[in-house]
């Protein structure tokens, strides 16, 4: 079968959140804090466990007091940074300025990298006619992402759980993307990490494919089976 548009999930299909370790480094040195090696490995290790890296790892253990935040965190831009700030704050950093540092760290093109394949993928979709969407569960605009590492002109539509107030796996946002294309959602292949999440593209009749959530070294061609299946020429 071949199909008329492809959606893409962001973090974990298109571009992968750098490490925790990474992530707590950058924002330590812009704040010219002097924090020992060891210290920052602790640091990242007890962040990475807590879930409180946006496109990292899940919590192990979400607070009662944020569980219902953390359930609807992807509706708008203040649930997200609440969210994610308040698992941040489980862990005790030796400045109260930093957890909002952090959440600002991850919002910017620096802190992503696409993975290997992502522009040569997305590159032959559209020499073959095929229509683009990102549909992520996200609390802020990711487009600059998209810009910086030269990838935006390869995508037509970008549908954002926060400026729709709905979340995967509820079917309206793989709706409004699918309108963005002026396709059926029949004619639709969805492409993600996440099966409860994506997964919810095929109550409304999309095909779904599912890629692997891994660090961008070991996954350097997962997205090359989306040209075969998308019914285009090989990718050279």
């Amino acid at each position: 079968m071949t199909f008329k548009g492809v959606l893409f999930d962001f973090s974990g299909t298109l571009f992968r959140i750098e490490s925790a370790g990474s992530w707590l480094r950058a924002v330590l040195d812009e704040a010219g804090a002097a924090v020992p090696p060891d210290e920052v490995r602790r640091y990242a290790m007890a962040l990475a466990v807590s879930g409180a890296l946006p496109g990292g790892p899940a919590p192990e253990r979400v607070p009662p007091d944020l569980a219902g935040l953390w359930a609807t965190r992807d509706r708008s831009a203040a649930e997200h940074r609440a969210a994610y700030t308040g698992l941040a704050r489980q862990v005790e950093l030796p400045d109260p300025s930093l957890y909002d540092a952090l959440y600002e760290r991850h919002m910017t093109p620096e802190a992503w990298r696409p993975y290997a394949d992502a522009g040569a993928v997305l590159g032959a979709l559209r020499q073959g006619g095929v229509g683009v969407a990102v549909v992520s569960n996200i609390g802020w605009d990711l487009r600059p992402v998209f810009r910086a590492h030269g990838l935006d002109s390869l995508v037509d539509a970008y549908v954002l759980s926060f400026e729709h107030g709905v979340q995967k796996p509820d079917e309206r946002l793989f709706r409004a993307a699918c309108d963005e294309l002026g396709q059926d959602p029949h004619d639709v292949l969805m492409v993600g990490d996440d099966r409860a999440a994506d997964g919810g593209a095929a109550r409304l009749g999309c095909a779904v494919h599912f890629v692997d959530h891994l660090p961008v070294e070991e996954r350097p061609s997962g997205l090359r089976p989306v040209i075969a299946l998308a019914g285009c020429g090989p990718l050279v």
